[in-house]
């Protein structure tokens, strides 16, 4: 979830150095002011003095002003200045008026790219300044669970569509409750600030209804109240996002068991220990949290084995409507049939990087991803891997590997 709050390139180095993509790019900008103030002399001398190569020394430190600090700016300016100089005096012209023109060109154009650097310094500062704001935010409206509640082994992961953006209308949590680990994954109709709000009020009605309910019906109940409270505070349900897809789910200390309540939210997945892949359904259609005043009805919570060894996935539709440059869904059941994964924060890893294959990198939603598993006895600490996409590159195609197993004695049909 947290991101490096870096401040471009204000720093004194080409943005982002290290490996990736576009190392080869960083390092060609890197060589290139030098290159052109290079290639400049190395024109002057070969050609008659009536040619200049003043172009190629204006260019260098222009180019150095938004990718390096102010000092190498600097320096490549007056790198370029000495240059047409020392070249107008090794061709004797330097008392010629173009030479004092081009010279005074280079001289102005350098003293331009020490200005421009200053600008991308303090924009870069402050944009580091709201990184750092929006990372805060984002932790304290949207905190990382911890890696192990109630025994249980927890991942949670926000990926944000846009580059840069820390928060949106995307939201979980878990919590340790005396009627056992409770959690929630749900998201807002709607984006910006208000999605924040909306995203906040139902974490924080989540957290205190967890504790205090008893059924995790009750708690979907207190999430319904909390919403009409706060459209009501703002005139309006549709002026407070209007709605909000949620799952919750229960499971309790001693029972093996997980109990969900969907409120319109994507069907959440139960990826057996051999492999297998379970579409947690609902027995009941419901309405989004908020929607209450179309019709009211009480939830009821679906009851499913849960084994030992078994990985819970909760998503939001960021993950379900991803498509690819077909138009093509990714189906994250078909996906990860027959898949197993040594823990949960694996399991996220691989997920996270499929989509973005599938995608090509090209995702227009955020999306919420909480991986819940349940540790079988005896199992060790790292299992085997399998990826989610084959070596050949051809993803899976296991749609009978999706089941709907028998659910827990006492389910209501």
């Amino acid at each position: 979830m947290g991101r490096a709050a870096a401040a471009g390139g204000a720093g004194g180095e080409v943005p982002g150095g290290g490996a990736g993509p576009y190392r080869g790019a960083r390092r060609f900008l890197r060589a290139l002011p030098p290159l052109l103030i290079l290639g400049g002399v190395a024109y002057d001398l070969s050609t008659p003095p009536t040619y200049t190569a003043a172009p190629l020394y204006s260019a260098a430190p222009l180019i150095a002003a938004p990718f390096f600090s102010m000092l190498t700016t600097l320096v490549t300016g007056l790198a370029a200045v000495l240059a047409s100089i020392g070249l107008h005096l090794y061709n004797g012209t330097a008392d010629r008026i173009p030479a004092l023109t081009e010279t005074l060109t280079v001289v102005t154009v350098s003293a331009l790219a020490v200005l421009i650097n200053r600008v991308v310094r303090r924009s870069g500062e402050r944009l580091a300044s709201a990184r750092v704001i929006a990372e805060t935010a984002q932790k304290a409206v949207l905190p990382t669970p911890a890696e192990r509640i109630g025994g249980l082994q927890i991942a949670a992961r926000y990926v944000a569509a846009q580059a840069d953006a820390f928060i949106g209308g995307d939201l979980f949590a878990v919590q340790d409750t005396p009627h056992g680990v409770r959690m929630v994954v749900g998201d807002v109709r709607g984006k910006g600030l208000d999605a924040v709000e909306a995203v906040a009020v139902v974490i924080g009605a989540f957290r205190e209804a967890a504790e205090q309910e008893s059924t995790l019906e009750g708690v979907a109940a207190r999430l319904e109240r909390a919403l009409a409270r706060e459209g009501a505070r703002r005139a309006g349900l549709d002026a407070f996002e209007g709605f909000t897809t949620a799952v919750l789910a229960e499971i309790p200390g001693g029972d093996r068991v997980v109990r969900v309540v969907n409120r319109g939210h994507p069907e959440p997945l139960l990826l057996h220990a051999d492999g297998g892949v379970e579409l947690l359904r609902p027995s009941e259609a419901a309405l989004p949290l908020g929607m209450g005043d179309l019709g009211v009805w009480p939830d009821r919570a679906d009851v499913t084995p849960y084994p030992q060894g078994a990985t819970l996935l909760f998503y939001t539709d960021g993950l379900s409507e991803a498509r690819d440059s077909a138009g093509v869904f990714y189906e994250p059941g078909a996906r990860l049939a027959g898949r197993i994964f040594p823990g949960p924060e694996e399991l996220l890893d691989a997920l996270v990087a499929d989509v973005r294959r599938h995608t090509d990198g090209g995702t227009t939603d955020d999306m919420a991803l909480l991986a819940v598993s349940r540790r079988a006895a005896g199992q060790p600490e790292r299992r085997r891997t399998m990826p989610v996409v084959p070596p050949d590159g051809a993803g899976p195609q296991h749609p009978e590997a999706l089941s709907s197993r028998p659910r827990a004695d006492g389910d209501r049909p």
